[in-house]
């Protein structure tokens, strides 16, 4: 059995229930699980029968983060002309075209991509939500390239099956048969979905949006995926045109549109929810219904701000999410945390949202939106995914509040990170492959994608 012990840290926060915080902290981990978290002098005892020792000095050892929305492929079309200037409807209809040409290698560079940039910044768990199938894709790409960088992975197995000829946003070549939808949907449920304690893999059902899909398949999605027992994805809410859409094509707003066809309840987490009013927010918390707040892609895309301090104070769940690279261009989880308290700030005053609380959101929150009550915090127990973040940068020295100033004064990455007790990120680098490598296959692909547009 296999321990590791890291010590010496500034401070650990562990994100427990009762938020503590331990100066001079250690944390000891055994086989894939958090065994004691205390004091360095508390854990001493554990050093003689350690197999690696971890010096953590100066540094803030938190749980990883926790991405619980994003779409993996678009992190080869960051920065699109045409596309760097639209809002949602505007902005997805240029990039289609391109969308459409992608191969399964270009799907698996672009996923260890992303993937890389969010392990770099500290993140050790990470939803995607692949919707597009062109030239042979299949869901199976994303959960290879996941494995490779070695984060926890929930993959979410989209669609889109309503073409503008029907009347919906996608172009028809992009869009699929509903039958065979679910089919592919049962296929990789039974081949990768991993219900247990500690998963590297769980897959979920996510139809794609209410402009891109029938409700007939949002009622059946949620059927299927109750049958099997995974959680349900989906975006709404995101932009004044979405609520717009709903209001002319169901009569009715997106929250109600959600509840009506079986998409509220604890097994269910939404993207964005940027214009949720007052009664779909109750309504979310009372279902306990999960959402991926974006605040980066929410910004790029001129879509509004959240209502995340309502949200949070009357008891929805709710996660953190860098959506896709695309409409966001960054991928770094701990920007996005940052993002969330300045946005909830300048709406609500400088007292609104403190830096604990969105630290809280990029971890433990994001864990409970996403089902894994096994994870999230650093209490015994728990599976050991934990980030180690040296604050002895240009970037984070000169903060007082190390806890504070990991959200107010961000180092540019995680000097460690470990995924149920095993490295991913080693003094900054990838452990499982190199940045080189994962750069080289991504500018492989982004050079083809180009020559064909």
């Amino acid at each position: 059995m296999t321990l590791t012990l890291i010590r010496n840290a500034a401070v650990v926060a562990t994100m427990d229930d009762a938020g503590t915080e331990i100066a001079g902290g250690a944390v000891a981990m055994r086989d894939g699980v958090v065994l004691a978290v205390g004091t360095s002098a508390e854990l001493q005892p554990l050093a003689g029968h350690a197999d690696e020792i971890i010096d953590a000095a100066g540094c803030v050892v938190t749980p990883g983060l926790v991405n619980t929305h994003h779409h993996l492929y678009q992190t080869l079309t960051r920065a699109l002309p045409g596309a760097t200037e639209a809002s949602l409807f505007g902005w997805l209809k240029r990039l289609y075209p391109i969308w459409a040409t992608y191969t399964p290698d270009d799907v698996f560079a672009a996923t260890q991509l992303g993937l890389a940039e969010l392990a770099l910044s500290g993140c050790t768990m990470s939803s995607d939500h692949l919707y597009l199938f062109p030239n042979g894709v299949t869901l199976d790409d994303t959960i290879y390239a996941a494995d490779g960088i070695g984060l926890r992975f929930h993959a979410t197995r989209g669609s889109m099956s309503v073409g503008e000829s029907a009347g919906g946003l996608p172009p028809d070549s992009l869009v699929e048969r509903e039958d065979a939808i679910l089919t592919d949907c049962i296929r990789v449920i039974d081949r990768f979905h991993d219900a247990a304690d500690g998963a590297m893999v769980r897959v979920g059902v996510a139809p794609c949006s209410p402009f891109s899909v029938s409700q007939g398949l949002m009622r059946d999605a949620a059927l299927l995926a109750r049958d099997k027992g995974v959680m349900l994805h989906t975006h709404l809410a995101e932009d004044a045109d979405d609520v717009a859409f709903s209001l002319e094509r169901f009569g009715c707003r997106p929250g109600q549109y959600a509840e009506e066809l079986g998409w509220t309840g604890p097994d269910v987490w939404h993207a964005h929810c940027v214009q949720l009013d007052h009664g779909e927010i109750d309504l979310f918390a009372r279902t306990r219904t999960g959402v991926a707040h974006c605040p980066g892609s929410n910004c790029r895309l001129g879509s509004g701000i959240a209502p995340v301090r309502r949200m949070v104070d009357t008891g929805v769940k709710v996660g953190l999410g860098v959506d896709g690279s695309a409409s966001n261009d960054s991928g770094n989880l701990l920007g996005e945390a940052r993002q969330a308290l300045l946005l909830q700030r300048v709406t609500h005053g400088a007292t609104a949202f403190a830096a604990r609380e969105a630290l809280r959101l990029a971890t433990r929150g994001g864990a409970e939106v996403l089902g894994r009550s096994d994870l999230g915090s650093l209490t015994p127990g728990k599976r050991a995914d934990c980030a180690v973040w040296d604050m002895a940068q240009v970037a984070s020295t000169g903060a007082w509040d190390l806890v504070a100033g990991l959200i107010l004064a961000p180092p540019p990455g995680v000097r460690d990170l470990f995924v149920e007790g095993r490295a991913v990120v080693r003094d900054g680098e990838l452990v499982r492959t190199t940045r080189r490598a994962v750069v080289t296959a991504a500018q492989k692909s982004l050079s083809r994608l180009m020559a064909l547009a």
